[in-house]
This record gives C-alpha cells, sequence and structure tokens, in this order.
C-alpha cells in the first residue's frame, strides 16, 4: 500500500522524471507526464521512444526504477501510446 495520495506523489514524481528525461534525450526520445492515479504514473513516450523496440525496458529498468528507488517500491509506471486519448 502506498501511504501517499496521487497529489503528494506529483511533485516527486516530477522530480524523478526531470532526472531520468536525459538518458531517454541522449537517444533522441522523450517522455510526456499524463498524470498519476492509484500509484500508477501515466506517461507517453515521444520522439525516438514512441514505438522503439526497447521501450518497455526503458520503462521498466529505466524510469519505474528510478521513481521505486527514489520515492516508493510500489510506484509503476505506463505508457499511454501517441494517438491513444488519456483520461481519468
Amino acid at each position: 500500500m502506498i501511504p501517499f495520495d496521487d497529489e503528494e506523489l506529483k511533485e516527486p514524481v516530477l522530480e524523478v522524471l526531470k532526472k531520468v528525461m536525459p538518458m531517454l534525450e541522449r537517444d533522441g526520445g522523450g517522455m510526456d507526464f499524463l498524470g498519476i492515479k492509484d500509484g500508477v504514473v501515466f506517461v507517453r513516450l515521444t520522439g525516438k521512444c514512441h514505438g522503439c523496440a526497447s521501450s518497455t525496458t526503458t520503462l521498466k529498468y529505466g524510469i519505474e526504477r528510478q521513481l521505486r528507488l527514489d520515492i516508493h517500491p510500489e510506484l509503476s509506471v505506463k505508457n499511454v501510446p501517441q494517438g491513444e486519448k488519456f483520461e481519468f
């Protein structure tokens, strides 16, 4: 159980995403933060990261791993593909 509500997580999550962004940018990619719902961080991979065969690895072992290390071990991340509508 994550001891924070989604609003409390927003700023720390944004800080972690800033921290991992250079990793994506080095490969010509990027990421947009879409929101947080029940401890799931929703992002949209952009640039060369969009549709990349390694994007799942990037999400799990790059972004999600850093979120878990820096904030809470039960956080997860989900990519919302480009063109797919996102709402809570």
